[in-house]
């Protein structure tokens, strides 16, 4: 039986899930994004009613104005989705309520986290608050095809003047034991976020029929070139301070050896360098760029070689080496493949937030508040998010929902059976609250 506040709040984020917001490629209907912004004024009819609201072809930005004229904040999360295919538990746009969990894509990524900072700033409009600062709402309907909203927007809220002394999008979330050993709970709030560029490796030939092959055809040179990109150590590892500030948070709930280790990464970066890679792909993910490759394409015929054939590689660079150093390694390499590289897209590099100021505390003291025995710890995050292109208004960019998630939820984002604890939804109301009651002190 669940207490009537997670009752109500089940129901609307239900009603949150139950609308197909999936966001595709050059996508020219944006109906199913009005219907949701409809939806969300019924849901939370007082902030809509204290609030400007601007439309930007299916993304939205809600300012909530203040008495004073101290630096505004701005709190976001997107409302597209990606498809859901595959057999699900429940289905994906169901919005089954079952098991002490609510199952659907969103619940996540991120519906739930605007669910949540809506209905908090909701809850505190209709008990009379009013901020002393401005507060905006931001939510976007192609964050998951690229982020052209947010781009555009930030782009906007630039020409205009502004600078916000927060901004706070998705990003890490609650978790148990994040790396193994680490046995405490800790809310995961990400500083940054890696570049994203996409490359197209490109291998040409003259063809010719299958029956007479020839030696290092387009694609067995594209073959050996994605080998030796996996096998080499392409790209430079460094610990930068954001990581370093990590390990020392996660070792403080560590024993052993690893404690040492960690508690002391400036000591034993070296190691640490070595070691982290064979860990998880995660862990080497935050220590240096890297390259996954994501599509290709060959000839039309079983029994043709193709005159050209390609590999689309998605490239997530570090802050320490940057985009144009990254892409640079990867093309020298094709080179010598005899291999083109084409640069779709170059990405928005972001930077680091510091994770000693005053908007990270003040993160801080909400984890603190409203998660008791929860640990506080920066980050960086390997994927990319819509407020990297707010860094062009803020210098305090943070990455966070606070939601307590599983190994297998995590596991479930952009994949099956998306689901979220109804034990969350409160805490996650209560810490928006929270940030935005002392933001506005």
């Amino acid at each position: 039986m669940l207490d009537p506040r997670t009752e109500q709040y089940a129901q609307q984020l239900a009603r949150m899930i139950r609308m197909e917001t999936i966001s595709t490629p050059d996508q020219p209907d944006k109906s199913i994004f009005y219907q949701f912004h409809d939806l969300l004024r019924e849901l939370f009819p007082t902030l809509f009613s204290v609030c400007t609201f601007e439309d930007f072809d299916g993304s939205f930005l809600l300012r909530w104005q203040g008495r004073g004229a101290g630096q505004p904040i701005l709190l976001m999360n997107h409302h597209d989705v990606v498809e859901a295919p595959g057999q699900w538990t429940h289905p994906p746009f169901s919005g089954t309520i079952a098991d002490g969990k609510l199952w659907g894509r969103g619940t996540l990524d991120t519906k739930g986290g605007l669910w949540a900072m809506l209905h908090a700033a909701e809850e505190l409009a209709t008990e009379g608050f009013t901020p002393n600062s401005d507060i905006y709402f931001l939510s976007t309907c192609n964050e998951e095809q690229g982020g052209e909203g947010g781009d555009h927007i930030s782009q906007v809220l630039e020409a205009r003047g502004l600078r916000f002394s927060m901004v706070l999008d998705e990003g890490g979330m609650i978790l148990t034991e994040p790396i193994g050993g680490a046995k405490g709970t800790f809310a995961m709030v990400g500083v940054g976020e890696k570049g994203c560029a996409d490359l197209k490796f490109i291998a040409r030939s003259n063809g010719g029929h299958a029956s007479t092959p020839g030696k290092d055809t387009p694609l067995v040179r594209l073959g050996k070139f994605m080998a030796a990109a996996e096998k080499s150590n392409l790209f430079r590892g460094e610990i930068s301070p954001t990581i370093h500030a990590m390990f020392g948070c996660l070792s403080t709930s560590m024993s052993g050896p690893l404690k040492v280790v960690l508690g002391h990464s400036r000591l034993f970066g070296g190691l640490l360098l070595k070691v982290m890679p064979m860990v998880s792909g995660t862990a080497n993910a935050m220590l240096k760029t890297t390259i996954a490759f994501t599509m290709a394409s060959g000839s039309q015929g079983t029994n043709v070689l193709p005159q050209e054939a390609w590999v689309i590689g998605n490239m997530r660079y570090s802050h320490h080496q940057g985009g144009p150093d990254s892409i640079k390694v990867i093309s020298d390499l094709a080179k010598q493949f005899d291999i083109e590289t084409q640069v779709l897209d170059p990405g928005f590099p972001s930077p680091l937030s510091d994770h000693n100021s005053d908007t990270f505390r003040l993160v801080e003291r909400a984890v603190t508040a409203v998660f008791p025995g929860v640990k506080t710890s920066p980050y960086v995050m390997t994927g990319a998010s819509d407020s990297r292109f707010l860094s062009r208004v803020c210098d305090h960019c943070l990455r966070f929902t606070p939601f307590h998630i599983s190994d297998r939820q995590l596991d479930s984002i952009h994949g099956i059976d998306e689901n979220v604890d109804l034990s969350v939804l409160a805490p996650a109301v209560d810490f928006y609250r929270y940030v935005m009651k002392e933001a506005s002190k």
